[in-house]
């Protein structure tokens, strides 16, 4: 099997060798899924008929596997996936799951927070962020095997949107914070952490009376709704706004402006959104360092790396530049 890329974070998309593989049949991927979700274990194949079928599986359901298991072959390439007794196993290097890389950098961007470090904290959680494409494992949302799951990176993505809102708030980014908290306190009003960086945010941008409507509107809806009271923290917040708490002011100083050595584009670049969308899948996977654009001379290769570089600044704390590479003068080179 040649590189190959499994995107779970949304629909289900695999990409082997730059091609676009399509998994049609129901079945066929959620099996594929049970088995990505049990990566490098031997799932028994009557666990694998449990998740397909619940507690009713037809009677050839063993001979359904073993053709579905087939199909998935054909496509994926022979050593994709094992038959090991009793079961199957899903032969995949774990960083080829955008699931995995996303926990990899939400751990990269927590460390880079409690070190001090906000500015790539900023950056490494943006570039999580930036893998999910929809709900997680939507394809088999209703599928028992998926629920807790599903629940489970749901709630590690909600996490991750609040690190990196208070990474933000550490830059003084308040306004920014007041926007993204905004929306997603209105998708998810239960999340006190995330009620309380909105707090802050608010606040910091002058706006003392809103921040506190918004812990009354909070606490009206806790008790309406759950029977319970805001939280020790969320309480902690609304004290340090009343009182005008110097905690609440940035701790760390404001992101350092990254220079950008860019050109200034005068064209709007058209027609170029499917490669711009892959290209900068590649460049924000920790596991490529190196990506080549070949084709013919003025096919616009640079003006793709341009568009490429400007859209990506934002998830590399550091900054994009250009290395004008000189011509080779050395035949033997």
């Amino acid at each position: 099997m040649g590189s190959t890329e499994f995107r779970v974070l949304g629909p289900l998309e695999i990409e082997q060798d730059g091609a676009l593989i399509r998994i049609g049949a129901p079945k066929e991927r959620a099996l594929l899924l049970y088995l990505l979700l049990n990566a490098c274990a031997v799932v028994p194949a009557d666990r694998i008929i449990e998740a397909l079928w619940g507690s009713a599986p037809p009677s050839s359901a063993k001979k359904l596997v073993q053709l579905y298991v087939s199909h998935l072959r054909d496509k994926l390439g022979r050593a994709a996936i094992e038959t090991v007794p009793p079961g199957y196993r899903a032969q995949i290097a774990p960083s080829s799951l955008d699931c995995v890389r996303f926990e990899r950098l939400l751990r990269d961007g927590r460390e880079a927070q409690v070190s001090g470090n906000a500015q790539l904290a900023v950056a490494i959680l943006s570039r999580a962020l930036a893998l999910w494409r929809g709900p997680a494992l939507v394809d088999v949302s209703f599928d028992d095997f998926a629920v807790a799951e599903a629940a489970r990176l749901e709630e590690l993505r909600l996490d991750c949107a609040e690190e990196r809102l208070a990474a933000q708030l550490s830059l003084g980014e308040h306004e920014d914070v007041v926007a993204e908290s905004a929306r997603l306190s209105s998708q998810h009003p239960h999340r006190e952490r995330l009620r309380g960086l909105y707090m802050v945010a608010l606040y910091r941008a002058g706006r003392q009376v809103e921040a506190l409507e918004v812990f009354r509107d909070t606490r009206k809806e806790l008790l309406e709704e759950l029977g319970l009271e805001p939280g020790d923290d969320l309480r902690a917040v609304e004290l340090a706004i009343l009182r005008h708490d110097p905690s609440l002011t940035p701790s760390t100083s404001p992101a350092v402006a990254v220079s950008s050595e860019l050109p200034a584009t005068v064209t709007e670049l058209i027609g170029r959104e499917r490669e711009l969308r892959e290209l900068r899948a590649l460049v924000l996977r920790e596991d490529v360092r190196l990506v080549t654009l070949v084709g013919a001379g003025g096919s616009g290769k640079t003006r793709l790396a341009f568009a490429l570089a400007a859209g990506s600044q934002p998830f590399f704390a550091n900054g994009v530049a250009i290395a004008e590479l000189a011509a080779l003068r050395d035949p033997a080179l």
